[in-house]
């Protein structure tokens, strides 16, 4: 539905309204330092009994490194049990492994400014990854080009409650399986300034992506600092392929940045309790970390869970359910024993539109990641139908409850300005704030005010068009697009990009794996 046209003097309030609130957000911060204790769910007694379990699996049971035989060796020369392919970690070695690396380090960003800390009290937030379709309620569900891939990475780099560029913001269907990276990893460096995450697909792209870094950033400061975060898979339950522990290498060997990430349904790939599923994604993570370090001992790496139970009548994953709440909350706990950072998910959900299911699984997903202390907050927005899809309209939606939970993650305001025992003064007993002079100076930023919620009256809400909060978000993507600018970029860096680029693609042909 289209919006009806406006006398002049309110649409110039409504634009000038939403400037200066968009103008007060610009000024947001690279990433949240958070100012609130994290949630915990476990004693000491419950922290220590998952930990056992997760020695146990690790010792008796074993994690599989498939296909790698250089995995399997430097894990023999470390002192684990190798029967085959499964690794047989003994009780220590692991911890001992995994406390090489740091615990918190810098990714840098191409502008300095954006940069962003991973670990510590800091939560970054970055965009959806990996889903074929897009969404949008102009054109419904289709599979993702590399323009709309574009359109994600802009609508990113322009929302400033998401902190990165993200990785796999929807797959470009449209080129070749085996060449696409190169637009990708081209279209974050391109069209954002913030941190960006590299190919896994193949360890050849994973190598490429570090190629294009040392062009974007320079290969001196690629070889001592980390700029790219990607994303490694665990094949659970307790197993490697050679796919992820070949990208794996190729960046940990770089001294680039990766998220280990046990990738478990409950009840599929893990059993059926939240205690069960905890031990498990605790070994799993484990032994993923500790191959980090004998890959390259200091390697930066974080710890990720990736977490939803099942739904027992159709088999498909579900959001938004207590269960995950709870291990996501225990998962922070137990990952903040180890001393790396802790990656988890963002807002989830299994609706197929951006409806009420949408909004109500998000906030469940969002909402321990953010109590719990994650670090790293992946499918920030934009996530819909169980990550089958990048919602263009949910993703406006969840970036506005980013930009609330940074507000709230910044705790509460207790200097005098804060206190505003002055103004309690001034009005005193049966008075109104109204006109008071704490709040003149201070009504435009007290509060949170979103730009996709409605608070006008029925009224002025019907004769705005009465549209709900999808539709407003389909306005605001749009004008977002139509009003982007890019980032800086120097010409001779995207020259050679771009000849890197062209060289790649016509040494090898098109092919779909």
């Amino acid at each position: 539905m289209n919006e009806p046209a406006l006398t002049g003097s309110k649409r110039r309030g409504r634009d000038a309204r939403r400037t200066a609130r968009e103008a007060a957000k610009a000024v947001s911060q690279p990433y949240i330092v958070r100012n609130i204790p994290p949630s915990e769910i476990l004693g000491e007694e419950g922290l220590l009994l998952i930990e056992a379990n997760a020695d146990t699996i690790l010792e008796e049971i074993g994690i599989e490194f498939r296909d790698d035989a250089e995995a399997l060796e430097l894990w023999k020369a470390a002192g684990a049990d190798v029967k085959g392919e499964r690794v047989h970690i003994p009780k220590g070695l692991a911890r001992k492994l995994i406390s090489t690396a740091p615990s918190q380090f810098i990714q840098h960003a191409r502008n300095p400014e954006r940069s962003v800390q991973i670990g510590g009290n800091a939560t970054v937030f970055a965009p959806v990854y990996g889903p074929p379709f897009v969404h949008s309620l102009d054109q419904g569900r289709r599979y993702g080009t590399i323009e709309d891939f574009r359109n994600f990475v802009k609508l990113a780099y322009m929302a400033p409650a998401i902190h990165h560029s993200g990785g796999t913001v929807t797959e470009p269907v449209d080129l070749p399986v085996n060449k696409r990276h190169l637009d990708m990893v081209y279209s974050h460096i391109k069209y954002s300034d913030k941190p960006f995450m590299g190919s896994v697909t193949h360890p050849l792209r994973a190598a490429d992506t570090v190629a294009m870094a040392e062009i974007a950033f320079g290969k001196e400061f690629v070889a001592g600092n980390a700029v790219t975060l990607s994303l490694i898979n665990a094949n659970s339950p307790m197993t490697f392929d050679d796919t992820m522990l070949g990208a794996l290498k190729v960046y940990a060997r770089a001294g680039q940045a990766t998220i280990v990430t046990p990738f478990i349904i409950a009840g599929a790939m893990a059993p059926a309790s939240v205690a069960g599923v905890l031990a498990q994604a605790l070994a799993e993570g484990m032994a993923g970390l500790a191959f980090t370090q004998l890959v390259n001992p200091g390697a930066p790496v974080v710890f990720g869970l990736f977490s939803s139970s099942m739904s027992m009548q159709s088999g498909a994953p579900a959001f938004g359910t207590p269960e995950p709440t709870k291990v996501i909350l225990a998962a922070a706990q137990l990952v903040r024993r180890l001393g790396v950072p802790f990656r988890s998910g963002g807002s989830l959900c299994s609706s197929k539109l951006p409806d009420a299911q949408a909004a109500y699984e998000s906030a469940q997903s969002l909402w321990p990641a953010v109590m719990g202390g994650v670090n790293f907050v992946l499918h920030g927005a934009g996530w819909l139908e169980g990550g089958l899809s990048s919602s263009y309209e949910k993703f406006i939606m969840d970036a506005d409850q980013l930009a609330m939970m940074e507000v709230l993650a910044a705790g509460i305001d207790l200097s005098e300005q804060g206190q505003a025992m002055d103004a309690i003064r001034e009005v005193g007993p049966g008075g109104h704030f109204l006109g008071c002079a704490h709040t003149q100076a201070n009504f435009e930023t007290a509060f949170y005010r979103s730009p996709i919620a409605n608070y006008e009256s029925f009224e002025q809400w019907e004769q705005e068009g009465s549209l709900d909060a999808a539709q407003r978000a389909n306005g605001i993507w749009k004008e977002q697009l139509a009003s982007y600018q890019p980032p800086d970029l120097d010409p001779a860096i995207d020259e050679a990009l771009c000849a890197f680029i062209d060289e790649k693609k016509a040494a090898f042909p098109d092919s779909n794996i």
